[in-house]
């Protein structure tokens, strides 16, 4: 074919031009190396985190249930928390409709774990979910057998475990013999009876559940109407509707909150009345649902356009280069179509010497994604609540770049080669009519390159001034030298016992001093409820409350403003400490020292 022993000729044309200016070439790759790299690793962190389907069967069925009602602020608020006994009463409503799963929150701290002695404990990620799971999404086992509905029956009465494929990797090379060996959690001893298959790892993107246990051995909660504990998924039967069987879960939320109510003995109307106007709705959840969904959202919205206009950038000092060369190629030019060269022909030369670079940018920026993608994600970790994220380079990404490379050829290559492809043979010979025309498209480029230049530094300093701001924001204590031991036991033991501990370890060399409270600051842990104060009815305002023990007040280096520290022989209750913010709310900044607080 004529089309094709062209387009091949181009092909070796375009290598060689591109060898015959390197240096110039290599910048121009580079640059475009560069933001096609940060476009792969803001669309694999993107896509893993908020748009990746889950490995399940036919995930579109896949809906979450949300409570949408106003918060303790006057704000609207959303969430996704449920207690079970609510949760058997809805799954019964719409049974014949769909199935409802229970799954706990993953995005939490490991727990502690050992398979042999004590002294051999290790940390893992736990997940109770409803034993009927497996099944609906059609995940098969690796190893071994899963779950079944019978496996989550009677509470406490099936200490059963799986592990995910990534953990029994990583913790045990694959060892089939896993199956049939104990896992201590707290007090509980739990049989490993299966291994999901490779790519399950939960339905929580930026989680990783490491241990799949049955809803059932939560045993302490599963029939507590105050506790909310689990997110609840909604898998659509099909040939039904998504609104038929939200209104029925919501008669049944509806008639659950107004037998509830009715126990709320000294709470205000207002958060009566709140508690019982919630409404239910349900999402796609196709990608699965977490709080880091929710949480980075809109920061990588904006990462997206931030690196979509770096593209930007850089395809238009590259179509500036390539402007460049082809008005100092306008005589070959003329030369062609004077032997009969036509106009699509002129443009295919061109394009594909942009393609050239654009092949050599992309695997470059593919290389750069590829290390870069990980390491980004690993800047969101937290100690305490690391994002765990499943970054594959399988064909989505190869597609994305695939895309982006023809997408970045069009971009800066295009209008050079409609230029060039538009030269007149008689005036360019001439050396040209117009001697300033060859300058108003690079002019016009240089012209947007400059304007994105300027948006980007200008969202940049945002970027930075605001983070400077929170990373010198008040906390209200002194992290210097500050240390966080969480401590467990399997089983519940008094306050003397941990108190005994603490003294212990104050006899530490290079301690100097110890105190506990039920669990650190900013770690998103809270107990909240209403107070009254001196007698008078609940306030509508809620309250978080953390009991500590004497000495963490000076530990953590907060000034007394009036009063004093706990002392040995205080109680609970019995004595309180309250913040500035309080007292304005609750005693118009008047001295509270000496009044009382109740818990509603």
């Amino acid at each position: 074919m004529v089309w094709l022993d062209s387009f091949q000729g181009d092909i070796v044309f375009g290598w060689r031009q591109l060898r015959k200016r390197g240096v110039v070439s290599a910048a121009a790759i580079l640059s475009l190396a560069l933001a096609i790299g940060a476009c792969t690793t803001a669309f694999r962190i993107i896509d893993a985190l908020l748009l990746r389907p889950l490995p399940i069967a036919e995930p579109e069925r896949l809906h979450a249930l949300f409570r949408e009602g106003i918060g303790p602020d006057g704000n609207p608020r959303t969430s996704d928390s449920y207690e079970y006994p609510l949760f058997r009463q809805m799954r019964a409503a719409v049974k014949d409709r769909a199935d409802l799963i229970a799954v706990s929150y993953a995005y939490s701290r490991p727990i502690d774990v050992t398979y042999g002695s004590d002294q051999e404990m290790e940390r893992a990620y736990r997940q109770y979910v409803s034993g009927w799971m497996f099944d609906s999404f059609k995940v098969r086992p690796a190893l071994g057998r899963l779950f079944t509905e019978n496996d989550d029956v009677r509470p406490g009465g099936h200490p059963f475990a799986i592990l995910s494929h990534d953990y029994w990797t990583s913790r045990f090379g694959k060892d089939a013999k896993i199956v049939g060996r104990t896992v201590r959690i707290g007090s509980e001893l739990y049989e490993i009876i299966g291994v999901a298959e490779e790519g399950f790892t939960g339905v929580e993107p930026g989680s990783v559940t490491d241990i799949f246990l049955p809803t059932m051995m939560n045993a302490s909660a599963i029939d507590s109407t105050e506790t909310s504990w689990f997110r609840t998924l909604v898998w659509m039967k099909p040939g039904f509707g998504v609104e038929p069987v939200r209104d029925r879960l919501q008669a049944v939320f509806r008639a659950f909150r107004e037998e509830q109510a009715k126990g709320f003995v000294g709470r205000p109307k207002l958060f009566i009345d709140r508690f019982l106007n919630e409404s239910l709705s349900l999402e796609p959840a196709a990608a699965g649902v977490s709080d880091m969904q929710k949480e980075y959202r809109q920061p990588l919205a904006a990462l997206g356009v931030l690196v979509a206009i770096v593209l930007l950038i850089a395809c238009a000092n590259v179509a500036n280069v390539m402007t460049a060369h082809a008005a100092a190629r306008s005589r070959e030019m003329a030369l062609r179509i004077s032997i009969g060269a036509g106009r699509w022909r002129l443009v295919q030369l061109v394009l594909v010497e942009g393609g050239w670079i654009a092949f050599v940018s992309t695997v470059l920026g593919a290389m750069f994604a590829w290390w870069s993608a990980p390491l980004v994600a690993g800047m969101i970790d937290r100690p305490d609540y690391p994002a765990r994220l499943s970054l594959p380079f399988d064909w989505r990404v190869l597609g994305f770049g695939l895309v982006l490379g023809l997408a970045v050829t069009f971009l800066f290559g295009l209008l050079p080669a409609l230029r060039a492809s538009a030269v007149k043979p008689a005036g360019a010979l001439k050396g040209g009519q117009d001697p300033h025309s060859r300058r108003r498209l690079m002019h016009g480029l240089i012209a947007g390159q400059v304007t994105f230049c300027i948006f980007v530094l200008f969202v940049g300093g945002l970027f930075f001034a605001t983070f400077d701001r929170l990373e010198s924001q008040p906390t209200g204590f002194s992290a210097e030298r500050l240390v966080t031991l969480e401590t467990v036991a399997q089983s519940p033991q008094p306050s003397q016992y941990w108190e005994l501990v603490g003294q212990h370890l104050r006899q530490t060399p290079g301690i100097e001093a110890v105190a506990l409270s039920r669990w650190a600051l900013l770690v998103g842990n809270a107990m909240n409820g209403f107070v009254s104060t001196n007698g008078a009815p609940p306030e509508e305002i809620r309250n978080h409350f953390l009991n500590v023990s004497p000495g963490w007040v000076d530990l953590m280096k907060i000034p007394f403003v009036a009063g004093r520290d706990f002392h040995a022989s205080d109680t609970y209750p019995g004595a309180a400490i309250v913040n500035e913010t309080f007292v304005k709310q609750h005693f118009g900044g008047l001295n509270p020292v000496g009044k009382t607080v109740r818990e509603s």
